[in-house]
């Protein structure tokens, strides 16, 4: 008897996810399945087809996939509603108030600044919206090296989104032009007395990928005082990560500040914030990429047995050059994305409760509605720009991705936490901006310990579980100088611009005092770093450290092969490698490789969004 009554106590404690909500959850779902078949149904008689094959094949498809969510959703049932209010720092990063950004230029860097021009520099920024954006923050840096008067910058319509947006439909181009006035000449277009004759000049080149300053002095600069005129295709990190500090101050300049989205972006994405906030004071952004093409291109396995092994086996095919690896290899390398439940049990474990208010940028998720069950069932306050605003607020931006995307980035920006379950452009950028801007919570998966993790949740006690997720997480959660100088990519880590405060040294030494302090450890965390599962924290450097650092190079510029211009290339046609190409069609021509050029875009992205 008695023991009956503690059960139902413990349940009444930590209502994680009720069996009524299991019951409507499972509605939802056989709703839209049968919604799917009852489409397919129609379709196949209004062709004149007969229904009944289609129909049988999508109702097995429906009961396996009600199945699989209920069997998700059932394993939910010990994660209580809210997990250790005690914790502090959720909502903000620790010691943020001793940090700022910093990016105004040194004297010797001002007293530099040349008067006249050694040409016009275009460049064409390939990718999806934040691949495009480094191509065109790092633009400015390479027009100042060259001392260039840059073009306003080109976005590539052919790529995987097939977007025509123009740099002006996208960012505020009378704001970046007038913003960077100080380090760059930026024009919107040719003079007319000139346009003709220096677009017949013009060499349309390609660079290999990060290359150094010493690299663009040497190679491009003598090919631009010669031609008066060079055109950079495919440029998107074509600059290399360490530069000197002033030179990634202008990056941040370019990227935190002259980088404005257009007034009708920036009011929507405004918009959607103000709803969020309007519902909660408070919101978490996960930007979720979990299409796919990127699941199929991560090599990994998220439980959907033969037929998510078919169906990411088939997308696979697409790429040549993509080789078999190891599922399990990969998760326990850190490669693979999280899943929507796993993100959801992240932040839950972090102390995010169920009350807590989810907005969510993801493009087309696979399998939709029953991959997002769980994270639905650990969030239900769970918005999307779609369900924050009507179809009609939506439509003109609805046919450009990039448009989407930006009006995503706004609200992710001004989030209050922002996760993300990969690693890639928009993460990276959205996590350097962030922590320029005041270091917002910021939550980056320790994937390569997770993944482990989550695999023996259920081994564990809810308690232990979440008591790992935090230890695991320590050094990936957006606070200030979490990150070594010089790890990862600048975008994401933005050194060079972030200051301390005059009182910060004396506050980090208190606070260092008080852990050292600190009791030993408990037996319980010796035996976790005796398993060798533990990534320790780096430890706080000191400014100038960091800035000597970030500036030095471990060695010397790397030789590299010589820039082809286009006098060349039909002589060494056939040579041409992925790395250094040049681009000799017409930039306004569409080709029949039109389609594999943006499969090539799209795999680039996917490299480096799964790339260390």
């Amino acid at each position: 008897m008695a023991r009956s009554r503690n059960r139902t106590t413990r349940v009444f404690q930590f209502p994680a996810i009720s069996s009524l909500a299991v019951v409507f959850g499972l509605a939802l779902v056989a709703l839209a399945v049968l919604s799917i078949i009852s489409g397919r149904f129609l379709d196949n008689v209004n062709s004149g087809h007969t229904p009944i094959r289609p129909f049988q094949q999508a109702s097995s498809e429906a009961w396996s996939a009600i199945n699989e969510t209920a069997s998700s959703l059932q394993a939910l049932e010990d994660v209580p509603g809210q997990w250790d209010t005690t914790t502090e720092h959720i909502w903000d990063s620790e010691n943020a108030e001793l940090y700022y950004g910093c990016s105004e230029p040194s004297e010797k860097y001002l007293s530099e600044l040349s008067v006249e021009s050694n040409g016009y520099l275009f460049i064409v920024a390939s990718g999806g919206l934040n691949q495009q954006r480094t191509g065109i923050t790092d633009s400015v840096v390479v027009a100042r090296l060259l001392n260039a008067t840059l073009v306003v910058p080109q976005l590539d319509h052919r790529s995987y989104w097939k977007d025509p947006s123009n740099f002006s439909d996208i960012f505020d181009v009378d704001w970046f032009i007038s913003s960077v006035a100080p380090d760059v000449k930026v024009i919107k277009e040719l003079p007319p007395s000139s346009k003709k004759f220096i677009s017949n000049q013009m060499s349309n080149l390609r660079v290999p990928r990060k290359v150094s300053p010493h690299y663009y002095l040497t190679r491009i600069l003598p090919i631009l005082k010669r031609k008066q005129s060079v055109r950079l295709t495919k440029f998107d990190y074509r600059l290399a990560n360490k530069l000197d500090p002033d030179m990634q101050k202008l990056r941040c300049r370019t990227n935190y500040k002259a980088l404005q989205f257009t007034k009708p972006i920036q009011d929507m994405g405004q918009e959607l914030v103000d709803r969020m906030r309007a519902k909660s004071g408070k919101y978490i952004a996960l930007h979720l990429r979990y299409e796919s093409d990127m699941l199929a291109f991560s090599n990994c396995y998220y439980g959907g047995g033969d037929k998510e092994r078919q169906e990411l086996g088939a997308i696979r095919k697409r790429w040549k050059s993509l080789h078999y690896q190891n599922p399990d290899k990969e998760r326990r390398n850190g490669k693979c994305p999280l899943t929507p439940e796993e993100v959801g049990l992240m932040l839950r474990a972090l102390g995010y409760g169920k009350d807590s208010y989810l907005y969510v940028a993801s493009g087309q998720v696979y399998n939709g509605e029953a991959s997002l069950a769980p994270l639905k069932a650990l969030f239900p306050n769970f918005f999307t720009k779609d369900t924050l605003v009507t179809r009609q607020e939506l439509q003109p931006f609805a046919k450009f991705s990039s448009r989407m995307a930006a009006i995503d980035y706004v609200v992710c920006s001004e989030s209050d936490v922002f996760v993300a379950n990969n690693n890639g452009n928009m993460a990276r950028i959205l996590a350097g901006e962030r922590r320029f801007n005041g270091h917002k919570r910021t939550i980056r998966p320790n994937a390569k310990k997770l993944g482990t993790l989550f695999a023996a949740r259920h081994t564990m006690s809810w308690k232990d579980f979440a008591t790992k997720v935090r230890h695991f997480q320590k050094g990936f959660m957006g606070n200030p100088m979490e990150v070594r100088a010089g790890r990862g990519e600048f975008h994401e880590n933005p050194v060079a611009c972030i200051c301390e405060k005059p009182e910060a040294q004396e506050k980090l030494k208190s606070l260092n005092q008080q852990q050292v302090k600190k009791p030993s450890k408990s037996v319980e965390t010796v035996k976790v770093e005796e398993e060798g599962v533990v990534e320790l924290q780096d430890p706080v450097i000191p400014v100038e450290d960091r800035l000597i650092d970030e500036a030095e190079d471990d060695a010397e510029d790397e030789e590299l092969p010589l820039v082809i211009d286009d006098e060349q290339s039909n002589a060494n046609e056939g040579d041409t490698n992925e790395e250094l190409l040049l681009e000799s069609e017409d930039p306004d021509e569409n080709t029949d490789e039109d389609d594999q050029i943006a499969i090539k875009d799209r795999v680039s992205e996917l490299e480096f969004c799964f790339s260390d």
